[in-house]
């Protein structure tokens, strides 16, 4: 817990600063390869290449591609049709998928999931009623398929590591991890970049403690984290950036956003997500077992 009370902490910055520094500013292609490259920076020397099992390294690269690679994609595209706060507000969807793909491991389907999706989406079409553009719902589902991505990447390592202990300590195979991600932001950048470049040295700055201290430092420690928690845990820790995002972002950023709406609209997501919380605490002190969320 430790671990991800301090990575939450340490990404709360990094919402406003793509919105308010890089989104529109520096092409998004652009950016999430560097932040992936000067994460992989960090981890290279340190990787034991002769040492690593094969299959680890695999997996490793796969998982990296998923939740960091394909995450950042759909990631920084998201600036581009949404503000800040509802970049936030959206990304509260998370545990439910965390929740959907134990299901599926377990071969179960859930209706109980599905209308708790259902309110949820209802409450992100709260926030803006009165003009919900075609920007605005491609923007909510381009946070959706983040979301998608940093759920299954979290569930793939955390059961990664559980099934085969490594015998290497995690820092001296965690490139790999980013070298699957930088393949998939590389290959992004020269199919679909812009030549929109970092003007100044702000957007230098903003991409190097985001790809040093953001990704490379807090990936590794929020992975770490994961394999320590149960997969509950896990899940509702994925929402305890949201107010810290957002009260950073309104208060610094932001300040003329319409609280008003934003309550309403988190409320009502934040509802569904904690009502899903409780159903399932309740059924696993009811029936002793151990129901993620």
């Amino acid at each position: 817990m430790p671990l991800l009370l301090f990575v939450t902490l340490l990404w709360a910055f990094s919402f406003s600063l793509i919105g308010a520094y890089l989104a529109g500013q520096v092409d998004s292609y652009f950016s999430a390869m560097t932040r992936t490259l000067l994460a992989t920076a960090i981890f290279l020397p340190m990787l034991q290449w002769k040492r690593c099992n094969p299959r680890t390294s695999i997996c490793l690269m796969i998982i990296g591609a998923i939740q960091l690679g394909l995450m950042y994609l759909f990631y920084y595209q998201s600036f581009l049709l949404l503000s800040v706060p509802e970049v936030l507000l959206f990304t509260i969807f998370t545990p439910l998928y965390i929740t959907a793909f134990q299901d599926l491991l377990k071969r179960q389907l859930s209706i109980w999931n599905l209308a708790i999706a259902i309110v949820a989406v209802l409450g992100a079409g709260v926030i803006r009623w009165d003009s919900p553009n075609s920007h605005y719902w491609l923007g909510f589902a381009v946070v959706q398929g983040a979301n998608l991505c940093f759920a299954i990447g979290q569930l793939a390592y955390k059961q990664l590591m559980h099934r085969q202990q490594p015998a290497l300590p995690v820092r001296q195979t965690f490139a790999w991890f980013f070298l699957g991600a930088s393949l998939v932001t590389v290959f992004a950048w020269l199919l679909f970049g812009k030549p929109l470049y970092p003007q100044n040295s702000v957007h230098w700055g903003v991409l190097l403690w985001l790809g040093l201290a953001a990704s490379g430092l807090g990936y590794f420690l929020w992975n770490k984290g994961a394999t320590q928690v149960s997969t509950a845990t896990l899940a509702a820790m994925n929402n305890a950036l949201i107010p810290a995002g957002l009260l950073i972002n309104l208060l610094i950023w932001n300040r003329d956003a319409d609280l008003t709406r934003l309550a309403l609209g988190g409320g009502l997501i934040a509802a569904a997500v904690i009502l899903n919380e409780w159903r399932y605490k309740k059924r696993e002190s009811s029936h002793g077992e151990y129901h993620s969320t």
